[in-house]
């Protein structure tokens, strides 16, 4: 078998998780590490063998042996990131969210429906194990979701990467954090989003974004969602997702799931790993190998990113 041989553009907290992934996948190499400073890129790609180190992109899709890259760069530069790498010839997976706005995302989109190519996005929760045992559940017609309440908490006032490290962009509750429940709340109805409604609080003084926002989505399945997001909450952090069905209640905590009376599922023989980020990693290697598109694709993906653009506006307008 012919390794996929991958450039690795972002080389902080998330690009380290796609690293200590790959690393347990057979068949793939990464041969380029593109990062923001030199030294510490050296560092990363000394420990993780990687021969070739640049602080510029254009440097690594001039690589022939390059196939595919995979971004975990700052959320501006994802989408241009991404039509770069396809103008190169390059399959392309781009860590969450696709784009800050829905004309980049579909500019992405639209090139790839060009090329052909392999272009995914990472949203992970269509991975994790806990979120495929439950969307084998509904597939299979013996789990309806009637809501979804949703928390997505971090105590992030000043800008820190999840390694607690200095970020040199700013995060964003709705480009980036509501699209995880966006979009699996989408994959998980089966449905179109058919009413978006949300509200913010103040925005902070020198980060310009809101802390606090509130988000109500409702499918054509009939299904509803609420999703409450903070960068204010001081513990515990993380996303909590309560799926309330007809025929039982269940928590899932990125790979882990519980039901209504907190008794623990086993979700182990879910699929090949319980690493959502190797999962995720592994289904855009299987696409590009397989020559068809992969789960959370950019054209499968496009819709969540419609949603937020509605979300944005409303928001604007009520400023």
């Amino acid at each position: 078998m012919k390794p996929i041989k991958v450039a690795l553009a972002g080389a902080g907290a998330f690009g380290i998780k796609h690293l200590d992934a790959i690393k347990l996948i057979d068949g793939v190499e990464v041969v380029s590490l593109v990062s923001r400073e030199l030294e510490k890129t050296r560092e990363v790609a000394a420990k993780y063998g990687i021969a070739h180190v640049s602080t510029d992109l254009a440097d690594s899709l001039a690589l022939k042996e390059v196939d595919a890259v995979i971004l975990c760069t700052p959320t501006q530069m994802h989408a241009a990131q991404a039509v770069a790498c396809m103008q190169a010839g390059k399959h392309v997976q781009v860590e969450i969210p696709l784009a800050d706005s829905l004309a980049a995302a579909e500019e992405v989109a639209a090139l790839q429906r060009q090329t052909g190519l392999v272009a995914m996005c990472g949203h992970t929760r269509r991975f994790n194990p806990s979120h495929q045992w439950l969307h084998k559940k509904i597939v299979a017609g013996e789990f309806r979701i009637q809501q979804m309440d949703v928390q997505t908490y971090f105590f992030r006032r000043t800008n820190m990467n999840a390694l607690g490290q200095p970020r040199s962009w700013t995060d964003h509750l709705l480009w980036h954090h509501a699209a995880h429940t966006v979009d699996l709340f989408a994959w998980q109805t089966g449905g179109d989003i058919v009413a978006a409604n949300a509200l913010q609080g103040p925005i902070h003084p020198t980060l310009d974004i809101a802390m606090d926002m509130s988000i109500q989505l409702k499918s054509s399945s009939g299904a509803i969602c609420t999703l409450s997001l903070s960068f204010n909450n001081d513990g515990p952090l993380g996303t909590f997702f309560r799926y309330i069905g007809d025929s039982g209640t269940y928590i899932a905590r990125y790979d882990d799931l519980i039901d209504g009376k907190d008794n623990t599922i086993d979700v182990s023989q879910v699929d090949v790993s319980m690493n959502g980020i190797e999962l995720q990693d592994r289904e855009f290697f299987a696409a590009i190998r397989e020559g068809r598109a992969p789960n959370a694709s950019v054209a499968q993906v496009l819709p969540c990113y419609r949603t937020l653009h509605q979300l944005e506006q409303q928001l604007n307008r009520s400023a």
